[in-house]
């Protein structure tokens, strides 16, 4: 089916504008990304604009139509590489108005005589390197997700720099060869715009909305008032890091918690939790996989070299904790300590409720020990039990 370049061209501004309409739609259902959604609609809209007031430059005496239109063009790219930039906390003001300038600059010079050159080459290179600084923006970006949307938006932003830049540098030999060469490139050209016009509003929104819920799920798996894993999350990525290798546990609770909270209220409890959390993330490092599991009730694993420091570890934060000071809702200082209870897999193979189960043991030894103390319990205990 033969498909002429105005077609083409009308509909790739076609697809920019429900782009347009779809990303700002978007905004309204992701309040933590509006402000990036809103910026990438202005990008899609604006250069939909400029592609429209490019079909009708020869209308326009002068090099004024060309030369504003393409300007509207490269709004449009940069607002997209601003928007994109805008996910990982970043600008590119200076980028962006030096660009322009140059661009502007090149207009002026070029004058009527040397519109088309400009147009066909100074504006391509411009374009390539814009969607080239979107590509790099998402290769670096620390805060989006590695997933197929990044990886399909890195490869369309990527191509579209490679298309425009092959453009720029081979289309002045291609020149030499004939009016049909230069059409079929032409073609070339606005097939793959059609495609970036559609590609990139909709990856970008799937990355948009799989941040969202990453966001999600983390925050089922946190607890709200600690920072730390929940109950569910401790199974989880726990059971994924005790397979197959030996692990260390802790089973771990407040001492006297309830006159705590009886005594000082409920907010003076919530304290002296968010001051254990704390204590504990610091002391057993990043790598822990730490979780409340319960009201007053915490666990841990250990693996790889922190395991086989468990213990020093563990009395490490019980000290720590004995000798913090929280304060209650009326300024008195609190101080609590904990019993915690720890327990090494004895294979691989050992389940990880298993484990603990030998650590809840060692728990209640501490406990009955008087508390403030760390119990080491057998694995084979559990067992015994059972």
């Amino acid at each position: 089916m033969h498909v002429d370049l105005i077609t083409l061209y009308a509909l790739a501004i076609g697809t920019l504008l429900v782009s347009c309409g779809m990303t700002f739609w978007e905004h309204h259902t992701n309040a933590g990304r509006s402000r990036e959604l809103k910026i990438l609609a202005a990008g899609y809209g604006t250069l939909a604009i400029g592609c429209a007031a490019a079909s009708f430059r020869h209308a326009v005496p002068g090099v004024w139509g060309s030369a504003l239109s393409n300007l509207v063009i490269e709004a449009g790219y940069l607002l997209i590489l601003h928007g994109v930039a805008a996910l990982s906390g970043r600008r590119y003001r200076a980028f962006s108005i030096g660009l322009l300038a140059v661009q502007a600059l090149a207009w002026a010079i070029g004058g009527v005589r040397g519109q088309e050159t400009v147009w066909s080459y100074a504006s391509a290179l411009s374009i390539a390197a814009v969607a080239a600084m979107t590509s790099r923006e998402l290769l670096r970006s620390d805060r989006m997700h590695w997933g197929q949307a990044r990886r399909i938006t890195l490869i369309v932003c990527g191509a579209h720099a490679l298309l425009y830049a092959a453009r720029a540098c081979i289309l002045p030999w291609m020149a030499a060869l004939g009016t049909p060469l230069l059409m079929m490139i032409a073609k070339i050209t606005m097939y793959e715009g059609v495609l970036y016009s559609v590609l990139l509003p909709m990856t970008l929104l799937r990355l948009v909305r799989d941040e969202a819920h990453a966001q999600l799920l983390q925050q089922s798996q946190t607890d709200y008032l600690t920072g730390l894993g929940n109950r569910r999350s401790f199974f989880e990525e726990g059971g994924r890091t005790a397979a197959g290798r030996e692990v260390s546990v802790l089973a771990i609770d407040l001492d006297h918690f309830k006159t705590i909270n009886d005594r000082y209220g409920h907010q003076a409890g919530d304290e002296v939790l968010k001051s254990f959390a704390n204590i504990a993330r610091t002391v057993l490092g990043p790598d822990a996989i730490l979780a409340r599991i319960g009201g007053e009730e915490f666990a841990a694993v250990l693996a790889g070299p922190h395991s086989g420091r468990a213990k020093e570890l563990a009395q490490h934060v019980v000290e720590r904790f004995a000798a913090a000071t929280s304060r209650g809702a009326n300024g008195a200082e609190l101080r609590a300590t904990v019993s915690i209870g720890l327990a090494q897999s004895g294979t691989p193979a050992s389940a990880l409720a298993d484990v603990l189960g030998a650590a809840d043991r060692a728990l209640y030894a501490a406990k009955a020990g008087g508390g403030n103390r760390v119990e080491v319990g057998r694995l084979a205990e559990c067992a015994v039990a059972a």
